[in-house]
């Protein structure tokens, strides 16, 4: 039931996606009024390694992790790890629950 579920979510997010990304490449290509039927393979690829890059400098300062947000965990899944003597956190248990240092899961 939850694959079923998560499918069709999935295929409505991809539908709409789909839908926004046609309209914005019309909109820069009335803007621009260029055609890409008169360029050579090479010339393409390099417009499109140029505007990957692009991508991913402004992608990257989004995505990177910040040092102070700890990520949920459900119960039963593993908080901790034993690094030595030492104990390091990997998530933070949800409301309710706590971190058992024996077993290094959520209960």
């Amino acid at each position: 039931m939850d694959s079923v579920r998560a499918a069709v979510y999935l295929s409505v997010c991809l539908s709409v996606m789909t839908s926004l990304c046609q309209g914005q490449r019309s909109a820069d290509a009335r803007l621009s009024g260029e055609s890409f039927t008169g360029l050579t393979t090479k010339e393409l690829a390099d417009a499109l390694q140029n505007m990957l890059d692009e991508a991913d400098s402004s992608v990257g300062l989004s995505v990177e992790k910040k040092a102070s947000v700890i990520p949920r965990c459900d119960v039963g899944e593993r908080c901790a790890m034993k690094h030595g003597p030492r104990i390091g956190r990997l998530c933070d248990c949800l409301r309710g629950t706590a971190c058992n240092t024996f077993f290094l899961r959520c209960y």
